[in-house]
């Protein structure tokens, strides 16, 4: 088999803010630079984790251009390129590409609704219009969308598509797409799960690496699964896993009677990356609410528990 050009642990990684919501490029290339010392193999920027959905168009220039910065070609960046229509994400690809990102991240097209022989063409639609291989992005919770498995090989057979971000939580579906791909002869197809919590399940069926949220928290040990898998100690990867699966807790601090998940996990993620100094401000993108001060101790204490503060 040939290896995919994109393979290992990266993370989506957040976007810290200052107090009045503008980017913290200052922290941004603090937190990168953590990353970098765990050993990740890429970085994702301008995915959930980013809150691309709330950023401006110029924050999110901002975004990717202060990563290709800083990481200055040690692995590569992947730029979340994700709107509601084809034409609008065409805008956020030139960005990406005059950016100098490696690859950009795409979902299905939002809000209206679209048949799969629509986002076929929006997929393709893109691919005419640049050089940068295209990841899509399954993530039917937020799109309201979950592609269709014969579309996507079908797509990455005829070159359209580079890799898959799976944040489907459909387990079997993802299971599927490895087999398919290996009865298709697609070896360089990359295939990431999205999940934080099966990364060594997910490996042990055939992915190329995952794309962990938590991964903002603890990159160390997302790397650690990764290599103990790739060295042959399946129970290491197993035993790590386990850690981060208590780890995860933290995204359930503050109650569903008080916040959505989504503030509850990225208000989670980004108090605990403030608190290991990864960033300055824990601040999130409106109309997210903040954490309590109850919520922040008890996610310190998680993170005293996990070998982390």
């Amino acid at each position: 088999m040939t290896a995919p050009k994109f393979a290992g642990i990266i993370p989506p990684l957040c976007t810290p803010f200052h107090d009045d919501f503008t980017v913290d490029t200052a922290s941004l290339r603090r937190h990168i630079e953590f990353q970098l010392d765990a050993g990740v193999h890429g970085i994702f920027v301008l995915g959930s984790s980013s809150e691309v959905a709330f950023l401006p168009d110029d924050q999110r220039r901002i975004t990717v251009e202060t990563a290709v910065d800083q990481v200055a070609g040690r692995v590569p960046v992947l730029a979340g390129c994700i709107d509601m229509t084809t034409l609008r994400v065409a805008e956020h690809v030139k960005t990406a590409e005059a950016a100098g990102a490696d690859a950009i991240v795409v979902t299905a097209p939002y809000y209206t609704r679209t048949h799969v022989a629509e986002i076929d063409r929006h997929f393709r639609l893109l691919h005419e219009r640049t050089s940068l291989p295209i990841f899509a992005y399954d993530i039917p919770m937020a799109v309201h969308t979950k592609l269709d498995r014969d579309m996507v090989m079908n797509l990455a057979a005829d070159g359209v598509l580079a890799g898959l971000k799976d944040s489907s939580g459909d387990e079997a579906g993802f299971r599927l797409v490895l087999q398919a791909r290996r009865e298709r002869g697609l070896d360089q197809f990359a295939v990431f799960t999205g999940s934080e919590l099966l990364v060594d399940t997910a490996l042990a069926q055939g992915a190329d690496g995952a794309v962990p949220g938590l991964g903002n928290v603890d990159p160390v040990g997302y790397v650690l699964i990764y290599d103990h898998f790739r060295g042959g100690n399946p129970q290491a990867a197993r035993r790590e896993q386990e850690r981060l699966l208590t780890l995860f807790s933290i995204t359930d601090v503050a109650p569903p009677n008080r916040m959505g998940r989504g503030s509850a996990a990225l208000g989670a993620f980004k108090a605990s990356m403030k608190m290991r100094g990864f960033i300055d401000n824990a601040v999130m993108a409106p109309p997210q609410l903040p954490l309590n001060d109850d919520e922040l101790l008890q996610i310190k204490g998680k993170l005293a528990e996990a070998g982390l503060l």
